[in-house]
């Protein structure tokens, strides 16, 4: 090695293990078929460590975008092989970088079969992984994801495990999606530990999630208002006239959620229905707050939210993190944000049965739903999971 060892990746690499252990044996158990290895701590500390210093260097001025999953190529599927393996070392990794910087490619990394210390070796590149392989991932300098896929759709949006940023590490906790208010948008993201992640159609609540992630995406910052269908209490919430109304609701998107099980399953459906999300996440750009209703109906864009008539003032706010040791803030409704955090909290404690998603420029993202247990708007701060 000639770099040092980056200390974040020994501290986090027994927590990864734990974490891919019990979800592999977990779907053992469910009978759910998977390929997936789980890595030892010091795999997971290696795979940390070469991603951390290969993202803080540059390759002709580019900085890198790479992806590693661990897996043999024994159990991947159509992967595309080396004829000789390349080492795990930050400078060999920002010189292939390049080939796998676009979405769904992947550096392959196995124990390197002639090496006498059975180190790790990069094979070659996949794109298709097995449900619950430990994929490490760079997001920018110095921001390493871990995190596996889900399964099912391939396009579909990872399992975050632990984001770490320079001496700073979030390990994502799952019990979060235990909480009795826990929004179905928060329980998808979470993973396996949700209910939702368990039946073998879960589509629908995914739309938000790939929502969530178009809209972080276009770094305009934007407000996406889900309210009910057939309601038209929210109206009284919003100045009117609304500039960008939108007669009739516009149908596409629910009407690719309402496709069967066998159609969804195919490619033309999943580029369709990222095509669809990406037309409605892009309308968040601009000024005002998007709305759609809880089967996916678009109704307008560029709403201006205003108090009820009659409501009080959002005064506090619950803020919470789903990540291991955080603790849930109340804080008053003006230290949450700029305007469209504070006129989001207010739309929801107006409208209870609406959840309102908050895309920040920064890269901030918050879920603000009504907790009926702390009687008080709940805002979920969730940019962790959405990297």
């Amino acid at each position: 090695m000639t770099h040092p060892a980056y200390p974040a990746a020994r501290i986090v690499a027994p927590k990864i293990e734990a974490h891919f252990a019990r979800h592999i044996a977990e779907a053992e158990r469910r009978g759910i078929a998977t390929t997936a290895a789980a890595p030892d701590a010091q795999t997971v500390e290696a795979l940390i460590d070469a991603a951390f210093w290969a993202s803080l260097r540059r390759e002709e001025n580019y900085v890198p975008k790479i992806s590693m999953t661990f897996v043999s190529p024994d159990v991947a599927p159509y992967p595309l092989r080396f004829e000789r393996p390349l080492s795990l070392d930050p400078g060999v990794l920002i010189k292939v970088a390049p080939a796998v910087e676009r979405a769904g490619i992947h550096l392959g990394v196995w124990r390197d079969p002639a090496g006498a210390d059975r180190g790790l070796c990069v094979w070659g590149t996949i794109r298709a992984i097995p449900p619950l392989s430990a994929v490490v991932e760079v997001a920018m300098p110095g921001l390493i994801v871990v995190k596996h896929h889900r399964g099912g759709d391939t396009a579909g949006k990872f399992v975050n495990v632990a984001v770490l940023e320079g001496d700073q590490i979030k390990v994502v906790d799952e019990r979060a999606s235990s909480l009795p208010d826990c929004p179905p948008l928060l329980t998808s993201l979470l993973g396996f530990d949700s209910p939702a992640s368990w039946v073998s159609d879960v589509e629908t609540v995914n739309v938000l999630v790939q929502m969530a992630v178009s809209m972080r995406a276009h770094g305009r910052g934007g407000v996406l208002l889900v309210v009910p269908s057939r309601s038209e209490a929210w109206l009284e919430s919003i100045v009117r006239p609304i500039p960008y109304s939108v007669e009739p609701p516009f149908q596409e998107l629910a009407e690719l959620t309402r496709e069967g099980r066998e159609t969804k399953r195919t490619r033309h459906w999943q580029e369709t229905m990222n095509r669809a999300v990406e037309a409605i996440a892009g309308l968040t750009a601009v000024d005002g707050a998007t709305v759609i209703t809880s089967e996916y109906e678009l109704l307008a864009f560029g709403a201006k939210i205003a108090r009820r008539k009659g409501s009080p003032q959002v005064e506090q706010v619950m803020m919470t993190e789903p990540v291991e040791g955080d603790v849930a803030q109340t804080l008053h409704a003006t230290q949450l944000g700029g305007t469209r955090h504070l006129s989001s909290a207010q739309f929801v404690h107006d409208q209870h049965d609406t959840v309102a998603l908050v895309a920040s420029q920064d890269g901030r993202f918050t879920v603000f739903a009504w907790s009926p247990c702390e009687a008080m708007v709940h805002a979920h701060r969730v940019e962790t999971l959405l990297l």
